[in-house]
C-alpha cells in the first residue's frame, strides 16, 4: 500500500505522462464541467467508480461516502454534504442519469447489520452509527432471515443498502419530477470484489443481474 510520498511520485509520473497526452482533454475540463451521470459510491479503497467504469476526467460526477448512502430529504439545520451534491449535480450540471454503486465485503454495510445488538455502537464519536442507522429498517427482515454475520447477511444488507439509497433519492422533489419527466434515469449497481463482476438491479423484480 503507498504512502503519501509515494503518491507523489505517482502525481510526478502523471504530470510527465497523461497530463501531457491528454493536454487537449484538461484544456477543456478548465472551462468547467458536463458530466452525464453521477455515480453514488463507497468511500471503500477497493471500489474506485472511475476505475471500475474505465472513465476519463470530467466524464462522471462521484460522491462517495460510508456505504454509498443518500440520507432522505430534510431541511432540518445540519451540514447535508450528500444532499448538496445531489442538488449541484440534478440542479446545475443537470446530470441525465444517476447511479448507486454497493458493492461486496462493504465494512459500513456488515457494521448495520450488527449495530445496536449487546449495546455495540461503531465508532467512537457516534457519526459512523448514526449514518448507518439509515439501514435499521432493512436489518431487522435480514437478521429475521439470515442472521446477523456471514456473507448471505451481508450480501443481504449490501443490496438492499443500495435500494434504500434509491428510495431516499426519489423522496426530493427535484429528483423525482426529473424522473417522472423522463429527464433523469435512476440506476442501481453492485460491483463483486470477489470476482469482478457488476450487478445491475432491475426495480421490476427487485433482483441485481450480472452484466454480460
Amino acid at each position: 500500500m503507498k504512502s503519501f510520498a509515494e503518491m507523489i511520485e505517482g502525481y510526478r509520473r502523471f504530470r510527465g505522462g497523461d497530463w501531457r497526452r491528454q493536454h487537449g482533454r484538461w484544456e477543456q475540463l478548465k472551462e468547467g464541467q458536463s458530466p452525464q451521470v453521477m455515480v453514488i459510491a463507497c468511500s471503500d479503497s477497493r471500489v474506485d467508480p472511475t476505475q471500475i467504469f474505465d472513465v476519463d476526467p470530467g466524464e462522471i460526477f462521484v460522491v462517495r461516502n460510508v456505504a454509498a448512502l443518500v440520507p432522505p430529504f430534510e431541511t432540518t439545520p445540519g451540514r447535508h454534504g450528500v444532499s448538496a451534491a445531489l442538488e449541484f449535480a440534478v440542479q446545475f450540471l443537470k446530470i441525465r442519469e444517476l447511479v448507486v454503486l454497493g458493492h461486496g465485503m462493504c465494512g459500513g454495510c456488515q457494521a448495520a447489520l450488527t449495530q445496536g445488538m449487546h449495546g455495540r455502537e461503531v465508532g467512537d464519536g457516534g457519526f459512523v452509527a448514526r449514518w448507518i442507522d439509515m439501514l435499521d429498517s432493512v436489518r431487522e427482515p435480514i437478521a429475521a432471515n439470515l442472521g446477523t454475520t456471514g456473507r448471505a447477511a451481508e450480501l443481504a444488507m449490501e443490496q438492499a443498502a443500495v435500494k434504500v439509497s434509491l428510495a431516499n433519492l426519489r423522496t426530493f422533489p427535484y429528483v423525482s419530477e426529473k424522473e417522472a419527466n423522463g429527464t433523469l434515469k435512476l440506476h442501481g449497481a453492485y460491483f463483486a470484489i470477489s470476482d469482478g463482476i457488476l450487478h445491475i438491479l432491475n426495480e421490476a423484480d427487485g433482483k441485481f443481474h450480472p452484466t454480460e
